[in-house]
């Protein structure tokens, strides 16, 4: 029996486990997908030296996409500045869409100078060295000194790319930039492990002393910070090495100063006071300000969703139902306030529904939360008829819109673990799509011979 269809738009982690738990259901899911490969902050957000982690996130997803009812369209941005429009999808006559697209816009500070070159959004900046096209072809490029605003576990992967594993000459200095005290981080040990060696113990010493005062305020002491938040005070690197990583803490930025060719020079910061607020710890900026000396800054303080989407936006979120008779389940309808009602049909699950929460795991929580609802909408409302994959694949290639396959990101998989066998690496990766196309016509013209090229006719 012919249950509807439902179009997923993502593919990262919220999206394919939003579209197996509705294949699994029985519906006809159709995922469409900005980038050619699956997977999303899987494949290109967690850092490039956890191999295991991410073979074995891409081997679960594979598995999902040899469903025969789950169908994939990568290669396929969904937005008003791209190939598919939601007008455009929502002509095809799904059953329900849910959006997980993630939280791909990029949040300002709108700080004076902020245009300067030489400033990135955390985000794109680990989209570049994971090799998300197209962020590998633009210039991220970073000089002696890098600041990075936030201390999560972002800036932690950062500043090891940084201080690590960049190619090429690599930063003196990197210097994590807090709004708040040394009690306040909110990254892993285990993960700042990996860069411990570059921590210099005396600067952040001297650096707890700079502002013992303040944090004491709030009944905080600097000789616990090395039994809580900085345990590897108490002991010395476990190896010799270049770069150092020193905090600045109580510290915001206010203003970038950019030199004669337009790059950042200096960074305006302003002192902050620490005070408390319940259960937690706020910032309170004073009028004290110094100039600080650095020739690239990151922004490592999370992520907003997109507006050229063409959801209803405000604020860096995705509308929601604002019902509060049944709080749960508005959280993932898509609201319009303007003829106040839900947008029907319409979901957002993971990143795309709270932007910058959680990983993976939680990714994968929401997801599946979320599409419990879905189901419970698909239940009761009225059936609609969309057209096949085969058919969408034709429309699409009508479009001159070069689409991939789960058939296809097989065979860009096989190419890529034979040129990772050949270069013997543990991993490689194409970092233009035009390189990836071209490895699937490659592989799919010797493993079969005489098939049509992807995109054109074939089914999804």
């Amino acid at each position: 029996m012919d249950l509807g269809t439902v179009f997923v738009i993502g593919a990262g982690p919220a999206g394919l486990f939003a579209a197996r738990k509705i294949a699994t259901a029985g519906y006809e899911v159709v995922v469409f997908n900005r980038d050619i490969k699956p997977g999303g902050l899987a494949e290109y957000g967690i850092y490039p030296q956890k191999f295991h982690m991410k073979a074995g996130l891409r081997k679960q997803f594979f598995k999902f996409l040899e469903m025969p009812n789950l169908h994939y369209f990568g290669n396929v941005p969904v937005s008003n500045n791209a190939a598919l429009s939601i007008g455009e999808l929502q002509q095809w006559n799904p059953s329900a869409v849910v959006y997980s697209v993630g939280a791909q816009g990029t949040k300002k500070l709108g700080l004076p100078g902020e245009e300067s070159k030489g400033l990135y959004s955390a985000k794109d900046y680990v989209f570049n060295y994971n090799q998300l096209p197209p962020f590998t072809s633009m210039d991220f490029s970073s000089g002696r000194r890098v600041a990075i605003i936030g201390m999560g576990n972002v800036m932690v992967d950062i500043a090891r790319w940084l201080l690590q594993d960049m190619p090429g000459k690599k930063p003196e200095e990197v210097m994590v930039i807090a709004r708040r005290g040394p009690f306040e981080v909110k990254f892993d040990e285990k993960e700042f492990d990996h860069i411990e060696m570059h921590l210099d113990r005396q600067a952040l010493q001297d650096e707890l002393r700079r502002v013992e005062e303040r944090i004491r305020a709030c009944d905080q002491e600097i000789s616990k910070v090395s039994d809580t938040s900085f345990p590897w005070l108490k002991k010395a690197a476990s190896r010799p090495a270049e770069g150092r990583l020193t905090f600045r803490f109580l510290t915001s930025p206010c203003a970038v100063k950019p030199d004669a060719q337009g790059r950042i020079s200096r960074l305006t910061v302003i002192e902050n006071l620490l005070l408390r607020k319940g259960d937690t710890t706020v910032s309170k900026s004073t009028d004290q300000t110094i100039d600080l000396d650095f020739d690239t800054l990151i922004f490592a303080i999370g992520d907003v969703v997109d507006p050229a989407l063409g959801l209803p936006y405000e604020k860096g979120s995705y509308l929601t139902n604002p019902d509060s008779s049944d709080a749960e389940r508005a959280a993932y309808e898509v609201f319009d306030p303007q003829t106040g009602k839900v947008l029907e049909g319409q979901f957002v699950v993971g990143w795309a529904r709270k932007a910058s929460d959680g990983l993976v795991g939680k990714a994968r929580f929401d997801a599946e939360q979320g599409c419990t609802y879905v189901l419970k909408y698909l239940e009761a409302a009225a059936k609609k008829t969309a057209p096949a994959a085969a058919e969408i694949a034709k429309e699409l290639a009508r479009k001159n819109r070069q689409f991939v396959n789960k058939d296809a990101v097989k065979l860009l998989a096989r190419a890529e673990e034979a040129q990772a066998k050949a270069r013997n690496l543990p991993a490689f990766k194409f970092s233009k799509n035009e390189e990836m196309l071209a490895a699937i016509e490659k592989e799919r013209a010797t493993a079969f011979p005489g098939k049509t090229p992807s995109g054109k006719s074939e089914a999804a």
